[in-house]
């Protein structure tokens, strides 16, 4: 099935997959968010936050297509642009940091790597941008199977595509991935797939059979 990664614009905010289209969660502090949902249109707040980082800052966020139909998002910006952050007790995110505020796969589309593709489109992104690392709070209970979408990735899925912990927590651990660090070992992952499969890479000699 055809894949590819596509930058969040304006045009594309319909194809974030519900509930997500209309959660302001990241997008405004708590009070602002719950006034948002009792005026009944979270969805319009949604927009004005990604048309002002879209004008302030560039795209922010990455979605993902599978067939042409979106498959999943992962939405990230400076750190000031994302007012949730800073009510986390491992805050304050770093100064040479983005923030990962969400990243979500259909459940359809689950167990294909999409989530891991579109860390590495967003890390792309970033180092075209002279961005030094990302950070995210993780989630750090264990999955719950028939548990809906959350707003926060879990930390098990943020530390298997390569984040490190920088702050431990109970519940909400800070986690960062460097920029440079991720695109060397893509980079060299990729070249030395292409030796194998070009046939140019030597294959060791078989050790000999241990002899007393």
């Amino acid at each position: 099935m055809p894949r590819r990664l596509a930058s969040l614009t304006l045009d594309l905010i319909d194809d974030l997959p519900d509930p997500c289209r209309s959660c302001v969660f990241w997008e405004l502090d708590p009070v602002s968010k719950a006034r948002a949902e009792a005026a009944g249109d979270p969805a319009f707040e949604k927009e004005a936050w990604v048309s002002e980082a879209l004008l302030s800052w560039g795209s922010c966020g990455t979605l993902v297509y599978v067939d042409e139909l979106p498959a999943g998002y992962a939405l990230y910006a400076p750190p000031t642009y994302v007012p949730r952050g800073s009510a986390f007790p491992t805050a304050p995110v770093s100064g040479d940091a983005v923030l990962l505020a969400a990243i979500r796969v259909v459940p359809d589309f689950g167990g294909g790597g999409l989530g891991r593709m579109l860390v590495q489109g967003m890390v792309r992104d970033l180092a075209r941008r002279g961005v030094k690392a990302v950070e995210a709070f993780g989630d750090a209970r264990p999955p719950e199977p028939t548990a809906g979408a959350t707003c926060v990735a879990p930390a098990d899925f943020l530390r298997a595509v390569g984040f490190k912990t920088v702050r431990q927590h109970r519940r909400w651990p800070r986690l960062r991935l460097d920029v440079k660090g991720a695109q060397t070992w893509r980079a060299e992952a990729e070249a030395a797939l292409e030796r194998i499969l070009t046939g140019t890479l030597p294959v060791p000699s078989p050790e000999p059979a241990y002899r007393r």
